[in-house]
């Protein structure tokens, strides 16, 4: 299994059984290196929030590819209504699809879509992803602060990986992710959300640094095998 982080929250898994994006804010982020017809093919787009960072591109990729957006239940059907295919969900559930098994997680953060007539639309409650794949899982946490109850997370599952935002302002900083990365106890930990708006610009060598788990910094377009 091959995974590709393109800067900010873009994360794009490349496996036997389906080619999976989470969050794809391609367009306008200033950290991505790729264009969006520069993606293979896609199965399915994952979007842990609302939030225009993180849906991105997901609608025009998943109308391309005719790929499928799992998303939790108020987004999905915003999706809907543009015509796109989704699968709806909630924080807490799960659900076993041809390529492995997605679970919504919390995340404290909150989430909105502005549209092309500045509106703000309601999207729902934010989440993290717990994807297992492979007999690998992945946890992407999306923009969340800190918690408590990542222990749980730590506890209760064998996580391999880990995306965890490092960028401050918007979500947790490096001090509450480097506590975050030893409650999940993933074997891996990678930041991300940071330095794509002068705002959320940390050093994540430092934050690395600080991590008691194996850290790995990214470059966009820099890819590794799970």
């Amino acid at each position: 299994m091959k995974i590709t982080y393109h800067g900010h929250s873009v994360v794009l898994i490349e496996s036997e059984k389906a080619n999976i994006i989470i969050d794809p804010f391609i367009s306008g982020n200033g950290k991505c290196t790729i264009k969006p017809s520069d993606l293979p093919h896609l199965d399915y787009i994952i979007l842990t929030h609302g939030h225009n960072d993180h849906v991105g591109d997901a609608f025009d990729l998943a109308k391309t590819h005719d790929a499928t957006i799992i998303a939790v239940a108020e987004l999905a059907d915003y999706s809907t209504f543009k015509g796109l295919k989704a699968h709806p969900m909630s924080i807490g559930g799960g659900f076993n699809f041809d390529f492995g098994r997605v679970q919504y997680t919390i995340a404290f953060h909150g989430s909105s879509y502005n549209d092309e007539n500045n509106q703000i639309i309601y999207t729902g409650m934010p989440g993290g992803i717990l994807l297992t794949i492979d007999g690998k899982t992945i946890y992407h946490a999306g923009d969340t602060a800190l918690y408590s109850d990542m222990k749980l997370l730590g506890d209760r599952y064998d996580i391999d990986l880990a995306f965890l935002p490092i960028g401050d302002n918007f979500t947790m900083g490096p001090e509450d992710a480097a506590l975050a990365a030893e409650w999940v106890k993933a074997k891996t930990v990678v930041p991300i959300h940071y330095n794509t708006f002068p705002v959320i610009e940390q050093d994540p060598h430092a934050f690395v640094a600080k991590l008691k788990a194996e850290g790995k910094v990214m470059a966009s377009g820099e890819s590794l095998t799970l």
